[in-house]
């Protein structure tokens, strides 16, 4: 039997973005709190002035650039403040969001633009000459290339999105309503694991939908008032707003709650740091790379952590070593989540009173949620049996643009999402996911999950980061799994400590898990922005070394 989720199930207000935001009638927090914060500038916007921002852009997109319904708005930036207004001030006119990784290359951005469809792009001054040569690769005007943040154009060629507003004053602009079920909000794009970068189509409901199933899985523990200082809970923010954790977990959970976003345009451990203690952060949305420098990188001991109540860790896998690791260091609870872009993105987490009592878990579904693990035949298995996760709720994407044979493959037609994400759920309700379908390693028929050995080899006194892939042994016939370690401690040179890490491990698991394609040591473990392993690009780097290996013998 499919699992249902535990929580109440409360209605789901029948409204767009704006109308959810701006103009519900149970806001429990004044117009000028102070909700997104720049802790660099100490430039802020309260809630007052983020709608009213809003509402300048939309009306000078209307005005000035004819927006029209369903018209898309590219984004193309680290945080920022004023990414929140511009977000919603597209919406107020009927457009479509595509944020897209400020360190794409011109080719890769000017992809997303085409196939997008994107009608104009915003940036930073210190992006503008690939947005604007992206821009030119798909016909955007130059005047529809423009620029947030503090820094802006002396020359006065590139506009700061603060000038295009409905200079004439005429009050003929109204808001453009937009039916939640069927028109989008965003289209947030895929990391492109196997082929180009997919559109994920994301309505209004979608994004409303996960809102309220994120603060129904903070349960009340998060607050606008309050407080260290008496200013409520206040969240630091590094997650990347263009990815789906940071868009809807931080930008539309802060507005929506009441709590203070402080707002960082990229992760820095120091800055980090220095902002819990100085500025009394109490709650982070962070991803296993950044708990595992907590855990243990030196910087982190100059700097009073305590105000900190819980840490929630997503977009990858967190092993129990790491969440004991930071807890036992700093006495920070650590709690797991889980989604993806395509479930806007947030389906699973861990109340805050279990967080040591599953962990390794990434909790219990939110409310709305329906699931199922299934075996590659296609049958739901049992409780405590392996599969693939398939899950049904509001926050289900539309499907992949103008990809309609890709989306029949992952949406099926009683509406379940598969999630390619492998893993199982205890008898309590708790799911656990192990990995990807395309990521087990397959050893002689065994699977064998990479991030469960990442987790164990955390824990050598030795390793200060890991990944592990499968490569290909054609003595065998098999894959057989592969460890590249970034050491601690100036180790790494003889091949004395790779064979002591390999036999350390081959006493901790089965047989079959052990590390027979070797320790290979390397500088750094390369990882998306989300914190996903990126073992692709490992994989390229084993065949090159193992073709190296083979020409000199």
């Amino acid at each position: 039997m499919p699992s249902e989720s535990k929580y109440p199930s409360l209605p789901i207000p029948n409204a767009d973005l704006w109308g959810f935001l701006f103009e519900r009638k149970d806001k429990p927090y004044p117009d000028d709190k102070v909700i997104y914060l720049d802790p660099y500038t100490k430039r802020s916007y309260t809630y007052a002035q983020v709608k009213s921002t809003a509402i300048d852009f939309g009306k000078g997109l209307k005005a000035l650039w004819d927006w029209q319904k369903g018209d898309v708005l590219a984004l193309y930036t680290p945080n920022c403040i004023d990414t929140p207004a511009v977000t919603w001030g597209c919406h107020w006119a009927g457009g479509i969001l595509s944020p897209a990784n400020p360190h794409y290359t011109v080719d890769e951005l000017a992809f997303q633009l085409k196939d997008s469809g994107a009608k104009a792009l915003v940036t930073q001054l210190p992006f503008i000459k690939n947005a604007q040569e992206a821009a030119k690769k798909v016909g955007i005007p130059m005047d529809r290339v423009i620029v947030i943040g503090d820094q802006r154009d002396k020359t006065h060629m590139v506009k700061h999105f603060t000038s295009i507003r409905n200079t004439a004053g005429s009050a003929r602009f109204r808001r453009t309503k937009m039916k939640p079920e069927e028109d989008l909000a965003f289209l947030v794009y895929s990391s492109g694991t196997t082929g180009h970068p997919k559109g994920v189509m994301l309505t209004h409901r979608n994004i409303v939908a996960n809102t309220m199933m994120i603060k129904a899985g903070e349960a009340g523990h998060l607050s606008w008032a309050g407080g260290p200082n008496g200013e409520g809970d206040k969240l630091l923010a590094f997650l990347p707003f263009f990815h789906i954790y940071g868009l809807t977990c931080l930008i539309h959970q802060s507005l929506y709650s009441g709590l203070q976003l402080v707002v960082m345009p990229k992760f820095d451990l120091e800055d980090f740091c220095r902002f819990v203690q100085d500025l009394k952060i109490t709650f982070a949305y962070v991803v296993p790379p950044v708990v595992l420098l907590l855990g243990k990188h030196p910087v982190v001991s100059k700097y009073d952590l305590s105000s900190i109540r819980m840490m929630n860790s997503g977009a990858a896998p967190l092993t129990r070593e790491l969440v004991e690791a930071v807890h036992g260091r700093l006495k920070i609870p650590v709690k797991q989540g889980y989604g993806l872009s395509e479930t806007s993105p947030t389906t699973h987490t861990q109340p805050w009173e279990d967080w040591n009592k599953s962990i390794g878990s990434v909790g219990t579904l939110l409310p709305y949620q329906t699931a199922k693990y299934i075996s590659p035949e296609e049958k739901e298995v049992p409780v405590g049996e392996v599969g693939e996760l398939w899950i049904k709720g509001p926050n289900v994407f539309k499907g992949y643009l103008n990809n309609p044979e890709m989306t029949a493959h992952v949406l099926t037609s009683d509406g379940y999402f598969k999630t390619g994400d492998v893993g199982y759920q205890d008898e309590d309700g708790n799911f656990y996911i192990t990995d990807r379908v395309k990521e087990l390693i397959k050893y002689k028929g065994f699977q064998v999950p990479p991030a469960e050995l990442e987790g164990l080899l955390h824990a050598h006194p030795n390793v200060n980061d890991v990944a592990v892939i499968g490569v290909y042994d054609k003595d065998q016939a098999t894959e057989i799994p592969r460890a590249y370690v970034v050491p601690a401690n100036g180790l790494g040179a003889a091949e004395e400590d790779a064979k002591h890490i390999e036999e350390w491990l081959s006493e901790r698991v089965a047989h079959h898990k052990r590390l027979r394609g070797g320790v290979r040591f390397t500088d750094e473990i390369p990882k998306s922005v989300s914190g996903k392993i990126l073992r692709r690009v490992l994989k390229v780097k084993a065949q090159e070394e193992d073709e190296k290996a083979k020409a000199k013998l």
